[in-house]
C-alpha cells in the first residue's frame, strides 16, 4: 500500500478535490457563515468521499472550543426520552455542533457521574442531562462547563447551569384542574417511578391542585411508565366505584389503564374520565381518543439547545431556570360525571 493511501486525508486534499481554498474548507467544517450553500455542499460531499475528519484537538486550540455537545441519556425506549434525544441531536446539528451521547441505566450506582466523566474525557463544550433520576448520588460537574438539565438533579448547581423543559408541576396541576372543573369529586393518580424527578413533579402538581380545592389527595399508585403497569393500576382503580377521574403520568400507562377499565365493564368517559401526558402519536387514535398534556419535544429541544449554546458562546455569569408551559389537548376521554350531567 502506498504512503498516499496510508495517510489520513487532510483539509488540503479536500480543498484540492473540491476546487476551493483551504480557508473555505475550514469555514465549512467550523460552521462559519459567508459560504454559499452549493460550495458548502460540495465541500461536505468531498469530505465524505475522502473520509476526511477535522482534527478536533487542533480546532479546539484554534477556536477555544471543541464544537461538540455531550448528552447523558437514560437508556430507554420510552417515547418521551427517545423523542427528546432525536430532537436534541437534530437541533445541535442545525447549530453546527457535533453531538455525542452516553447512555446510562437505572439501578447502576454512579452511572450518571461516569457518563459525565466519559464526555469530559472526549472533549465537549457543554453537557445535556436528560430525564433526571435520583440515584442517591450528588452530581458535581466542572463549573467551567455549561450544563443543560431537563429538571434539577439533586446537588447540581453552578453559575453556568440551565434548567429547562416542560413543567411537570404545571402539567399535573392543569390535568387535575381540568377534571375537577368537569365536576369530579376528586382525581386519582397513576404516577411514574418515584426516583424520576419528572414523576415527582407531575405528582406535586396533581396534589397541589387537589389541596387548592380543599380536597384530600387519595393514595397514588406507582407505575413504571409501561402499559403493563398502567393496566395493573387500572384494574385496581376500576374495581372502586368511587373512582370517576384519573390523571395518568404518561400516555403509555394510560393505554394500559383504558384497557383495564374497559375489561371491568366501565365506560370511558361516561363512568371514568382519563387524562394522560406526552401526547404520543397513538393518543389521538385510541378508543376513545385520549385527552392528554402535550409535550412538544421539537420546541423543547430547540429552546433548550439555544439556551445552552448561548451559555457556551457568551459565557453569562448566572444560571437560567426556564420552564415551558404545559398544554392541555382535549379529546374524548374526559367528561362530567353522571351526577353532573
Amino acid at each position: 500500500m502506498s504512503e498516499a493511501r496510508r495517510r489520513a486525508p487532510t483539509s488540503t486534499d479536500v480543498a484540492r478535490r473540491a476546487g476551493v481554498s483551504q480557508k473555505t474548507v475550514s469555514r465549512v467544517m467550523n460552521g462559519e457563515p459567508y459560504v454559499s450553500a452549493d460550495v458548502r455542499e460540495r465541500v461536505l460531499a468531498v469530505a465524505r468521499e475522502l473520509g476526511y475528519r477535522p482534527n478536533t484537538a487542533a480546532r479546539a486550540l484554534l477556536l477555544g472550543r471543541f464544537q461538540r455537545i455531550g448528552m447523558v441519556s437514560l437508556g430507554s425506549s420510552l417515547y418521551g426520552p427517545s423523542a427528546l434525544l432525536v430532537a436534541l441531536e437534530r437541533r445541535a446539528r442545525e447549530t453546527s455542533y457535533a453531538f455525542s451521547v452516553v447512555h446510562t441505566f437505572e439501578g447502576r450506582p454512579d452511572s450518571i457521574v461516569s457518563a459525565v466523566e466519559s464526555l469530559l474525557d472526549q472533549g465537549v463544550d457543554g453537557i445535556v442531562l436528560s430525564e433526571p433520576i435520583d440515584d442517591g448520588q450528588e452530581l458535581r460537574i466542572d463549573p467551567d462547563i455549561p450544563v443543560l438539565s431537563f429538571g434539577r438533579f439533586p446537588g447540581l448547581d453552578g453559575p453556568r447551569l440551565v434548567v429547562t423543559g416542560a413543567s411537570g408541576f404545571d402539567a399535573g396541576r392543569l390535568a387535575t384542574e381540568h377534571l375537577l372543573g368537569l365536576g369530579h369529586a376528586t382525581v386519582w393518580h397513576v404516577a411514574g417511578p418515584g426516583q424520576w424527578l419528572a414523576s415527582r413533579d407531575r405528582a406535586r402538581g396533581w396534589r397541589h391542585a387537589l389541596e387548592s380545592a380543599g380536597i384530600a389527595a387519595p393514595p397514588p399508585i406507582e407505575g413504571d411508565w409501561s402499559p403493563a403497569s398502567g393496566y395493573e393500576a387500572g384494574r385496581r382503580l376500576a374495581a372502586d366505584p368511587e373512582v370517576t377521574a384519573v390523571f395518568v403520568a404518561n400516555d403509555e400507562m394510560a393505554i394500559g389503564l383504558l384497557r383495564a377499565v374497559a375489561e371491568a365493564g366501565r365506560a370511558v368517559p361516561e363512568e371514568v374520565s382519563v387524562v394522560g401526558m406526552d401526547d404520543i402519536p397513538a393518543a389521538a387514535y385510541l378508543s376513545p381518543p385520549l385527552t392528554t398534556i402535550r409535550q412538544d419535544f421539537e420546541a423543547i429541544a430547540s429552546h433548550a439547545l439555544d439556551l445552552l449554546v448561548r451559555q457556551i458562546e457568551n459565557a453569562p455569569g448566572s444560571a437560567t431556570v426556564d420552564d415551558l408551559p404545559a398544554q392541555l389537548v382535549l379529546r374524548r376521554s374526559t367528561a362530567p360525571p353522571r351526577s353532573k350531567r
